[in-house]
């Protein structure tokens, strides 16, 4: 009876927890395109991420202290990758963060560390039991996050994430996503971080929701 009341009460917390990262999404998007709610609702973009970032991360099935380290060396590589590229052009072309994702550390945002670290696990996580070699199970990530990035790109210079001075997103972009999604993938299979974890399919799903209806818009 306990055991099934437990099941009963996980099952739950995931249904609104799936429910609510979704809906916002799905919301957030018709809001950040009303004019009059547009700049509250961009300016919720941070808590987004947090609230998105929370989720996948309280139903991870295996905490462990490999697993803390995993995440917290995924978080700076991301956000160090961020601050070489917006300082030298080197890595994904010449290109600035706007406001819209909060505070800043050396012209990043902190919220792009946090990003990169769900999409990371969310993406892993798909392929977390293949039995392949890592080398090549962290194409899987790479492929997904820069095809997510094409889907990003143009949401993310109207609703000022970032811009690259008024030129085209360079191809530069997309390869260095897919080389440092590809890194940091690697780096987090080999710490065997990423576990099948329901909540990655809901971010993914509320990800390409919400850019994909911008798309559509």
């Amino acid at each position: 009876m306990t055991i099934y009341i437990l099941n009963r009460a996980i099952t739950l917390s995931f249904f609104w927890t799936a429910s609510l990262v979704l809906a916002m999404h799905f919301f957030g998007f018709f809001l950040m395109n009303w004019e009059v709610t547009r700049s509250f609702f961009e300016a919720l973009t941070p808590a987004n991420l947090l609230v998105s970032g929370f989720a996948l991360l309280i139903f991870h099935p295996n905490w462990s202290r490999k697993f803390a380290l995993a995440c917290v060396l995924i978080f700076l590589g991301g956000f160090l990758i961020e601050v070489v590229g917006v300082h030298t052009g080197l890595v994904f072309g010449e290109y600035v963060y706007g406001k819209t994702l909060g505070i800043k550390i050396l012209g990043v945002p902190l919220t792009i560390g946090l990003n990169w670290l769900v999409l990371i696990y969310a993406t892993a996580s798909l392929v977390a039991e293949w039995k392949i070699p890592i080398t090549v199970k962290a194409l899987v990530p790479a492929v997904l996050m820069t095809t997510l990035d094409y889907l990003i790109e143009p949401v993310a210079i109207a609703h000022d994430f970032w811009h690259w001075f008024g030129q085209p997103v360079p191809l530069k972009n997309y390869i260095g996503w897919f080389i440092s999604a590809y890194v940091l993938a690697w780096v987090f299979f080999y710490l065997d971080a990423p576990k099948k974890n329901r909540m990655a399919y809901i971010i993914l799903l509320a990800q390409l929701l919400f850019f994909g209806l911008h798309w559509l818009n």
